[in-house]
Order: C-alpha cells, then structure tokens, then sequence
C-alpha cells in the first residue's frame, strides 16, 4: 500500500513536465502570496516587540500628604515595590523634589529659601508594564484604584493613553490585518485549484479509463492532490526565503537615531505556521478542484 501511494505521488509530480510553465507561474503566484503574508506578520512581529514593550507601560505619579510620616512613606514605598508587572520606582522626598524642579526650571529655578518650609509632598513616579495577559478591559483602572486606596496617598496620575496602546493595537490587527491574510489564503486556493483543474482536464481521457476498468476515486484523486501539496509546499518555502532576503537588506534600515529599530525575522515557529497555513490551503483547495 504505501510502494503504491509512492507511486502514484510520483505520477502527480511527473504532471509537472505536461504543463511546466502553468505550474511555474502557479510557484510564483504561491510565493508571492506567502511573501505578501510573510510581510505583514514580520510587521505585526517588530511592532509587538518595539512598540508594546518600548512604550506598552503605565506610568503612575503618586502624591502622599504632607502629614504622612517618612517610615509610612519608606513602608509604601517597598509595598509598591513588590507589585506585580512594576518595571521601576523612583521615590523623591520633598527635598529632591525641590532639587528637581529647581534642576527643570534652570537658573530661573532657585528655591533654597524654601528648604525649611518646603510645601512638596513625598511622591513617587511608578512604570508598570502591560503584558498580554493583563490586557482586559480596566486593568490600568483598577490598578490606579489599587495604588490611591494606600495608606497616606492624597493623589494619583496617570496617561490612559498608554494603558490602552497595547488593546488598541490588538483591535485593528483584528480589524484590518487578518482580513488581509485571510483574503491572500483565497488567492492561493484559486490559483492553485485552477492550476489542478487544468490538469484534470489535461487527463480527462486518463481519467475516465481508469474509472471505467474500476479504479477507486482515491487512486485517481492522490496523484493530483499530491501536486497540489507539493506546489504550496515549495510556493511557501520560496516565499519564506524571499521574506528572509529582504529581512537581512532591510535590517539595520531603522537602526538609527532616534528610532534604533532592528527588524527581526518571525521566531521558527510563524515560519512553519506560515508554512503550514499555505500548503494546507493549497491541499484543500486541490480537494475542492479533483472533486
């Protein structure tokens, strides 16, 4: 059984030599498509790594008031500390938040006559990071909800705009991107489903013979869904090389100031997705076509 299924699949790659240049261009179609697909996930990938864990953070500045005791301070300070997802925690007392606005407003900026009845509270600038489990709705709200309910906090601040980059994003590579890749794996089932069509009609008489003398379907059908593998199969592959070709000339392209952006290529295993999806595709569609 399995001597006669290799047979038969090396009957469906001889069909290449009947129709050489429709399967050539079927390749090349089949490349492109996964190049085009291939671009779009190198670009959901590098986005997700600089921009998400660039700037996918929350930043809190906390104001304590001015009745609360240094210890308590120094106490809150290490709990905020031991927060899941913090990233950093600067504390200024009210002394180095004088230096520091004395150090932003410049010469213009000389407060030491307030050093003995200094009116800056103790503060603290927080970053946490918004990783993909902590995406739902609110998480920033209840975190900011979290730190003002602390012992002494008199007010909390921060951007919303940045708790919500990371949801945002998600929502239109929802929205518009995997539409895209959805619409190109179509593009691939009808070339490479009229690509088998054309050799169905190329064996028609071949076929029908084999019919009338008593041949099960699946005899008839495997040579042909075996081209139709082998053309996603090898589409995709050259499309994957192609997509690492111009991933090494345009590498360094944004590595420069300000920007300092690498483009990575997809980790191995979007590769063998992407791999995976195309030759899959290309199989049901010669299903579809031999049917």
């Amino acid at each position: 059984m399995i001597g006669q299924l290799f047979r038969l699949s090396g009957r469906g790659l001889a069909d290449f030599k009947i129709h050489p240049w429709a399967h050539l261009l079927t390749l090349v179609a089949v490349a492109m498509v996964t190049l085009l697909a291939g671009f779009i996930l190198l670009s959901l990938h590098n986005i997700n790594i600089h921009l998400l864990k660039s700037r996918g953070e929350v930043q809190f500045q906390i104001y304590w008031r001015s009745d609360a005791s240094p210890e308590l301070i120094q106490t809150q300070w290490e709990k905020i500390g031991t927060m899941e997802y913090l990233q950093e925690i600067k504390g200024f007392t009210p002394q180095d938040a004088l230096v520091e606005l004395a150090e932003t407003l410049g010469k213009t900026g000389d407060f030491s006559w307030l050093k003995e009845q200094n009116p800056l509270p103790y503060s603290a600038l927080t970053s946490f990071a918004v990783p993909p489990e902590a995406q739902q709705e609110g998480w920033a709200a209840d975190l900011l909800t979290k730190l003002k309910a602390m012992d002494g906090v008199a007010e909390v601040h921060y951007t919303p705009l940045q708790a919500d980059l990371a949801k945002g994003w998600r929502v239109i590579s929802r929205a518009i991107i995997w539409p895209i890749i959805g619409f190109l794996g179509m593009v691939v089932a009808l070339v490479v489903g009229n690509t088998i069509r054309l050799s169905l009609l190329t064996r028609q008489d071949e076929i029908e013979i084999l019919s009338l003398v008593g041949a099960r379907p699946w005899y008839v059908r495997w040579p042909l869904l075996t081209g139709g593998m082998v053309q996603g199969l090898l589409g995709s592959a050259a499309g994957v090389g192609l997509l690492k070709l111009a991933q090494n000339a345009l590498a360094d392209s944004l590595n420069i100031a300000p920007l300092f952006i690498e483009i990575r290529f997809l980790p191995m295993e979007q590769v063998l997705a992407l791999c995976g999806a195309v030759t899959l595709v290309s199989a049901i569609s010669s299903w579809v076509a031999v049917r």
